[in-house]
């Protein structure tokens, strides 16, 4: 069956706050069968052959854009470790039904497809305020608590319905099995017939109406309504009844959609990550922000998980940023868990050391020797009371930099951040650190978040922060690879994927060999000329059939020749191990059998494609290499990199800031023209100077392939119309975006987001309401943003983005994703913009 694309995306809040991304969901309209995984969980086995596995794999694929394979693996292995019923419990609030119904249905779809069957819960609230409104009955409510009389009743019984309806309906739509529960869960008593009328107070639940649902596969949609033994309806509040269900099936996670995303610090306006109720719940009740509504959320969210395992924790998020919440360590909005209080000791005398000795005996040859070396004075201990988590730092003796010696992390303690907690207790207490894992660490992406520098030799990595004196962090690179002579080049960035905050500086020493394939057009010529002036990369081959045995032109650090390598000839060289990094500079559709020769030798040579062949790739083996939106840290790690496209980079550096204020009914429309450099070398028409004088050339108006890159790696549909001019090199670009309603937006807020979407990136700079022209971004490193103007009606706003299509366009993103991936400066080689 055809594989059809969801209109709606899945906004995701990077660690830097305002930046987003987007995955976009994919599904099928009729499940296929397909190869079941291997586990205990029965349900999953048995659902899985009604399940298209091309279609999990998307979708698995499609959550690695939102975080690393190591979050993704993990918590789909513990989702799908315990019984469907007991995954999640979603409570939905009315509004969002009302409006954000596509955004739901697209969430609670990704879910299904990956086999996972949240039990959801829905209110109802803003509908009935609304009908009792053109009514003219004014809602009446004693204590928060809407007094309900047999003729709001009906109309409560009524929004119930319709609102099971649409949500039901919406997700049947996209393929998925649901079924309305309206009725027969809550048994009920009256809270206060005499106060309050028909609102009830719950007794009892019947789980088998829900039980039922997921053993025929299709997720059970409740509503809050409840019986008495005698049948009368009664009302009750959703987030309370959420609670019971809660209580009953004791899920993993409880969420809780609104539109704030989180509970909000009324002091500093930023969202709360996260709480932990055993550590902060006495000091987070004295802050003069909870008060009122929050402080009560807060209580009851106590309440019920001191019912539920520790296991247990309650995510209040938006709707867009589920996924975020779900499957990765950064989360999107307030994650509230129980979880331990924190303690460090500098001697054992209060530990309890039989349990130390059980958690670290897989982790030292001996145990009690370890132990007994932990003299007073001498070290740190970390750990939360279960020992969950434990980190031990060796303090040095002549003032240099401590060691953190040891980390031992529980699956538990991973999935419940616990690691995040005893890491902000070592930066707190240690103004620097190192420490050394292996290099096969599957958590390996956390620890690159938490450094500020790494240096990797075979079989291990070394990490470190707060050293800012290159002299010490040579030194400490020196012992740990064993006094060899080096000299080091350094790097600070930020990442964009990472967990609440990530800084960067890695030291990578010697030069490394690149080999171009398909080195004779435009792209390729520039990519040369950085590489001539980049200190630490060398060009060993490039192969050109046309210019075989021709000298290299604008290379200047050694005498090279074209030449014309085979598929053996690429073999050979890869198994000699001569190169570390391979470019194909290739037309789209030619690169592959050259890259599979590169894989048949299993050889260190990464790759990077300058072509569109990998893109759209959803195996998970390639990287898609936009530093800026899609984050340095997998680049920092991928073997297999695809650069995007000249107009897919300025149309995603142009729209991504404004993702969140997208329209829901129309999609952004983009008039592209470029020099006729982008019409490559081969004679035509649209690279013709003489026939383009006076003229400007339309052509691929509909489905270009840069359209579709947008559109899959944004998550987010586009039109685009491409157009070449006159000049021969540099993209202007007009992209017209329709907006959602009541955005807030003006003139000034649509630049402030800008420019803090971009803070501290050296290749885009934001213009404001001045527009970038193509003659000034010619020859230039980065892409320059501006022009903005809101439509009078503030239906729609323009934005104008200029790029060279031959430099951040396709040749110095290359080099960027080089540097990073090789480990060297990110900007190294390529001259300032």
């Amino acid at each position: 069956m055809p594989l059809a694309k969801l209109l709606n995306t899945v906004k995701t809040r990077s660690a830097q706050g305002n930046k987003s991304f987007f995955a976009l969901v994919a599904y099928r309209a009729t499940p296929v069968s397909f190869n079941c995984k291997s586990g205990s969980n029965n349900f999953w086995n048995k659902k899985c052959s009604s399940r298209s596995y091309s279609t999990r794999s998307t979708v698995i694929q499609l959550l690695n854009n939102i975080g690393s394979k190591r979050e993704v693996q993990q918590y789909l292995k513990y989702f799908t470790s315990v019984s469907q019923q007991q995954f999640a419990v979603i409570k939905v609030g009315g509004a969002i039904i009302t409006q954000q119904l596509p955004q739901l249905a697209s969430c609670l779809a990704f879910l299904y497809h990956l086999g996972l069957y949240p039990i959801v819960l829905h209110g109802t609230g803003p509908q009935i305020n609304e009908i009792l409104e053109n009514e003219g009955i004014e809602p009446d409510y004693i204590d928060g608590i809407r007094i309900t009389d047999p003729k709001t009743m009906g109309v409560v019984r009524k929004c119930f319905l319709e609102q099971n309806l649409k949500l039901v309906t919406a997700l049947e739509k996209m393929g998925v099995k649901a079924r309305p529960i309206t009725g027969g869960v809550f048994n009920a008593h009256y809270l206060d017939e005499k106060k309050y009328k028909l609102v009830g107070q719950i007794d009892s639940i019947n789980k088998e109406p829900i039980e039922a649902s997921i053993r025929a596969g299709a997720l059970p949609i409740l509503t809050s309504l409840a019986e008495t033994s005698s049948g009368q309806l009664l009302n009750v509040n959703a987030d309370i009844a959420a609670g019971m269900v809660a209580k009953e099936f004791k899920p993993l996670k409880i969420v809780y959609l609104n539109e704030k995303g989180g509970i909000i610090n009324g002091t500093t306006g930023a969202k709360v990550s996260a709480i932990n109720l055993d550590e902060e719940y006495e000091e987070l009740l004295k802050e003069p922000w909870v008060k009122y509504g929050t402080k009560l959320k807060i209580k009851e969210i106590r309440d019920l998980l001191m019912h539920l395992p520790r296991s247990s924790s309650v995510a209040i998020i938006n709707v867009d940023d589920l996924q975020k919440e779900l499957f990765t360590d950064s989360g999107a909005g307030t994650l509230i868990r129980r979880g331990y209080k924190l303690t460090a000791y500098d001697d054992l005398s209060k530990v309890n050391t039989t349990l130390l000795k059980s958690k670290m005996a897989d982790e030292v040859n001996d145990v009690d020797e370890y132990i007994a070396s932990l003299t007073p004075g001498t070290f740190r201990l970390y750990a939360d009371e279960p020992m969950e988590v434990l980190a031990v730092v060796k303090k040095s003796s002549d003032g240099s930099i401590s060691k953190l010696d040891k980390l031992v992390v529980s699956k538990s303690g991973w999935l419940n951040n616990v690691t995040d907690n005893i890491f902000r207790l070592l930066e707190k207490d240690f103004p620097n650190l190192y420490w050394i894992i292996p290099e096969t660490d599957e958590n390996m992406s956390w620890f690159f978040a938490k450094s500020q520098g790494s240096y990797t030799k075979p079989g291990e990595v070394l990490f470190w922060y707060g050293i800012n004196d290159l002299n010490k962090a040579t030194d400490l690179i020196n012992n740990f690879v064993g006094n060899q002579t080096s000299t080091c080049t350094s790097n600070v960035f930020a990442s964009k994927t990472q967990t609440r905050k990530f800084h960067s500086s890695r030291f990578n020493f010697g030069s490394k060999k690149v080999a171009l394939i398909g080195a004779r057009g435009y792209t390729g010529q520039n990519l040369i000329s950085l590489l001539n002036k980049h200190q630490d990369l060398d060009v060993g081959y490039v192969s050109s059939r046309e210019l075989a045995g021709k000298n290299l032109q604008g290379y200047e650090k050694a005498h090279i020749k074209y030449s014309n390598l085979s598929f053996d000839d690429i073999k050979r060289i890869e198994e000699a191990g001569e190169i570390d990094m391979w470019i194909m500079a290739l037309p789209n559709k030619v690169c592959k059998p050259f890259v599979e020769a590169i894989e048949e030798v299993k050889g260190k040579g990464k790759i990077i494609d300058l072509g569109a062949d990998f893109r759209f790739d959803e195996t998970g083996k390639w990287t898609y290499g936009l530093p800026e939106l899609k984050g340095r840290e997998g680049i920092m790690m991928a073997d297999r990199i695809s650069n995007p496209g000249c107009y897919a980079t300025c149309a995603q550096l142009s729209l991504a800031p404004m993702k969140e204020y997208f329209s829901f009914t129309s999609k952004p429309n983009i008039f592209g023209v470029s020099g006729y450099s982008g019409a490559g070398t081969k004679p035509s028409n649209k690279n013709d100077p003489n026939f383009l004088k006076d003229n400007m050339i339309p052509y691929a108006l509909t489905d270009h392939i840069h359209e579709r890159e947008v559109g899959f790696q944004l998550g987010n549909g586009v039109s685009f119309m491409p157009h070449v001019g006159s000049w021969f090199q540099g993209i202007a670009m007009t992209v017209n975006i329709p907006l959602k309603e009541n955005h807030g937006l003006t003139a000034e807020k649509v630049e402030e987001i800008y420019k803090e979407f971009y803070k501290g990136e050296k290749l885009v700079k934001i213009l404001g309401e001045e527009i970038p022209l193509v003659r000034d971004i010619s020859g230039q490193q980065g892409c320059a943003i501006g022009g903005f103007k809101l439509s009078e009606a503030g239906d729609r706003l323009v934005v104008v983005g200029c790029i060279d299509n031959l430099l951040k366009g396709a040749s110095t993103q290359c080099l960027q994703n080089m540097n990073l991936a090789l480990g060297y400066d990110e900007y190294e080689g390529i001259p300032s913009f």
